[in-house]
């Protein structure tokens, strides 16, 4: 694959993007295609919003932490699920490697832990209002926005969203923010130091960037079960459902009905595993499950907040060699009057 330095210097005058600088894509290759899954099932029209309050948010605060460098031998940590303990993940710091997080060794169906906590969800703060639209603070990272040198070694840089967006998706407003880099693996990042002067870090403005999105069409969320599964695409596997929740929980406020409903579903889907209690990249404390897919060596990871069922993170992790392929944090969910 040609990074991007590479690149310029084979077209060198032709270059269409020398005289200047490019813009980054408002969305990286993951929001995209979440966002496109995520609406990819027949519209039916969208009954209007309700005038409502003020913006009411999810607990969750942002407290991305940063911990010193960590061996990627520490990737699979016991954890002291045992105890009964939260056992709290290695952080990265600005421009260091990305390590999965950490959680017990015991392992065993997710199906039953599921539906028991299916019945015992309680609201979440969005659940008593409404709002004209839909509001979520997100963070990820991922190989989809990148700087690639020839072969393996890569390097992402965190981003953070905020999104505002009515619910038949004719407006919205999106606020990007390009955050530190991070990278997949110790060679990734050793790769980096020795061949690029002065480094990632030189391209981080940090500054926010602020969009009116176009209009898009986006269905009503189901709230039956069966139209869930289709709607997570069940029938193709753990991996795929991992997707498709990830985008669903991007793009809607999801109510605690759905949400128990979402957790039923994936109860029954073959291969989930309970992980029990874990804390993940923003410090909030949650509950895990794991699926792996051997056929392509990948582990992906949803983690819920244990009180209200709402998904608060879903990473995937590749398997030979062990290293992060992506990560998203669902920071904040809510309603809201006021766009942006």
């Amino acid at each position: 694959m040609f990074g991007v330095e590479r690149t310029r210097t084979l077209l060198k005058p032709v270059d269409p993007a020398r005289p200047g600088s490019v813009a980054p894509p408002r969305l990286s290759a993951r929001d995209l295609i979440d966002r496109a899954e995520a609406a990819a099932e027949p519209v039916a029209r969208h009954r209007q919003a309700r005038p409502t309050r003020r913006l009411v948010l999810t607990a969750g605060t942002l407290a991305v932490a940063a911990a010193g460098a960590a061996a990627i031998a520490e990737t699979f940590r016991r954890s002291s699920a045992e105890t009964g303990e939260f056992a709290s993940p290695a952080q990265p710091e600005p421009g260091l490697v990305l390590v999965p997080v950490a959680y017990g060794s015991d392992v065993s169906d997710a199906g039953d832990r599921l539906r028991a906590l299916a019945g015992r969800l309680v609201d979440a703060e969005h659940d008593n209002h409404t709002g004209r639209y839909m509001y979520h603070h997100t963070k990820s990272w991922d190989p989809g926005v990148v700087m690639a040198s020839v072969g393996r070694p890569l390097v992402g840089f965190a981003r953070e969203f905020e999104l505002w967006q009515t619910p038949d998706g004719k407006t919205g407003k999106q606020v990007m923010i390009s955050m530190e880099p991070q990278f997949p693996d110790q060679e990734s990042r050793d790769y980096w130091q020795r061949n690029h002067k002065p480094g990632p870090t030189a391209t981080v403005t940090h500054d926010p960037r602020s969009d009116f999105l176009p209009p898009m069409q986006i269905p009503p969320l189901p709230s039956d079960r069966a139209q869930l599964a289709g709607r997570l695409q069940v029938r193709y596997g753990g991996g795929t459902v991992v997707k498709q929740l990830g985008g669903l929980y991007g793009l809607y406020v999801v109510p605690r009905r759905t949400r128990a409903e979402i957790l039923r579903v994936l109860a029954d889907v073959p291969g989930f595993r309970w992980r029990g209690q874990v804390v993940d990249r923003a410090g909030r404390k949650g509950v895990a499950i794991t699926f792996d897919d051997r056929e392509h060596d990948q582990q992906s990871l949803l983690i819920f907040a244990p009180e209200t069922g709402e998904l608060l993170a879903y990473e995937v992790l590749s398997l030979s060699p062990v290293r992060i392929s992506m990560y998203q944090l669902i920071l904040r969910t809510g309603w809201t009057d006021e766009l942006g």
